[in-house]
């Protein structure tokens, strides 16, 4: 899918305020309500809006610690792969998992209360997700920057 300018600026209003009102992109994009809301039709079926979320403070819920914890499988074929995928789709301290290159097969970022927390979550979870060989696990001191806003260039 191709993306004009006005789709950049869209994609740029909405990801800094998925909450303005239509009126307030009309204004900001220079374009009357029906473009507006047809590019945003169109993006959200194409797929380049995959959803709406609110962005919630970890800390703030009482779940300040992060990890990222690099995984190795044993075996690497398809279905010991997805029967990986499936297991961590369902662990809700999971926030995101990557299939990465290099010395570890995935990147896990898991979000807990405190270390007494993943000390369970390490024992009674992730241990029990068939396949895993090796892990590496580094905790988050500070955060420096967290941002879910995509530069979006226009050649995209």
């Amino acid at each position: 899918m191709k993306l004009d300018e006005t789709d950049i600026r869209l994609l740029k209003a909405l990801q800094r305020d998925a909450k303005a009102n239509t009126k307030e992109l009309c204004d900001e994009l220079h374009i009357s309500k029906t473009p507006v809301y047809e590019r945003i039709r169109r993006l959200e079926k194409e797929g380049v809006i995959k959803g709406y979320t609110a962005l919630v403070d970890n800390k703030k819920v009482g779940l300040p610690l992060v990890i990222f914890c690099n995984v190795s499988l044993a075996v690497h074929d398809e279905e010991h792969i997805n029967r990986f995928r499936e297991d961590i789709s369902g662990i809700d301290e999971v926030v995101e998992c990557y299939c990465i290159g290099g010395f570890y097969d995935f990147l896990l970022k898991i979000v807990l209360k405190d270390l007494d927390d993943y000390n369970r979550f390490v024992v009674e979870k992730l241990t029990k997700v068939e396949g895993i060989v090796k892990m590496q696990s580094s905790f988050v001191l500070s955060e420096l920057k967290h941002t879910t806003v995509l530069n979006i260039k226009h050649d995209a």
